[in-house]
């Protein structure tokens, strides 16, 4: 009786978790960071509040857009190299049949091994064997450029809308620091969640997130400062 494996690996993940990871990222640093420069630049609540939806907002497209594109390009990337393949599988099956069997008796099977298992994944599917295995193309990490633009633009709201919530709510004296503290709280929780799904240190995921984002966060602060002092 055949027997499905359904094991699961953390590698199914890589498409979706990359891009939730750097949305959420970029939109709890950029708006938290575009919140502090405002404040730190003396500007009133309402007018910070208002750069904070702004960036959630502008934020947002710009994730999905610029996902899309780069996704895209990996995509276009892939189908040209595909239908190169495929070409050559028509033009040339048993050179093609032999570039296969050279590949597994590089990986150690013995040649006559290795001209056996070519034989049989080709009359399976030739196309996906050599995709998979000369071009390094799975299912699992094809690229999806509409996926990975919902993913990014999904959590980089969800992220951004954290520091503007502290933002809305703080009393103007405190909100400096009510963000720059909830903001450095948020990103530990995300650089540990993203690091625990991911089969990562909690810890080590926590502390380079919180690392980058608190430079971003004094950065941006500091240019604030300098220029609502100068103006």
């Amino acid at each position: 009786m055949h027997v499905i494996n359904g094991e699961r690996h953390r590698t199914e993940r890589i498409g979706w978790l990359r891009a939730a990871v750097l949305g959420a990222n970029d939109g709890i640093v950029s708006t938290s960071s575009l919140v502090l420069g405002v404040a730190t630049a003396h500007a009133t609540h309402g007018n910070i509040v208002i750069a904070g939806v702004a960036g959630l907002v502008a934020g947002a497209m710009s994730m999905a857009s610029g996902e899309y594109v780069s996704v895209h390009s990996q995509a276009d990337t892939e189908n040209a190299d595909l239908a190169l393949e495929r070409w050559e599988l028509k033009a040339d099956p048993t050179g093609e049949h032999n570039e296969l069997a050279a590949i597994y008796e590089a990986r150690g099977l013995e040649p006559a091994l290795a001209k056996q298992v070519a034989a049989q994944l080709m009359a399976h599917d030739a196309l996906g064997a050599h995709a998979r295995d000369e071009l390094g193309i799975s299912e699992v990490h094809r690229a999806r450029p509409i996926q990975a633009a919902l993913w990014s633009a999904a959590s980089f709201a969800v992220g951004a809308a954290l520091p503007l919530v502290l933002t809305i709510a703080a009393p103007e004296k405190s909100l400096i620091a009510l963000v720059a503290g909830g903001t450095l709280v948020f990103l530990a929780l995300l650089g540990g969640i993203a690091a625990r799904v991911g089969g990562a240190g909690i810890m080590l995921g926590a502390l380079r997130v919180t690392f980058w984002g608190a430079l971003a966060m004094a950065s941006t602060a500091g240019v604030g400062a300098l220029f609502g002092t100068v103006m």
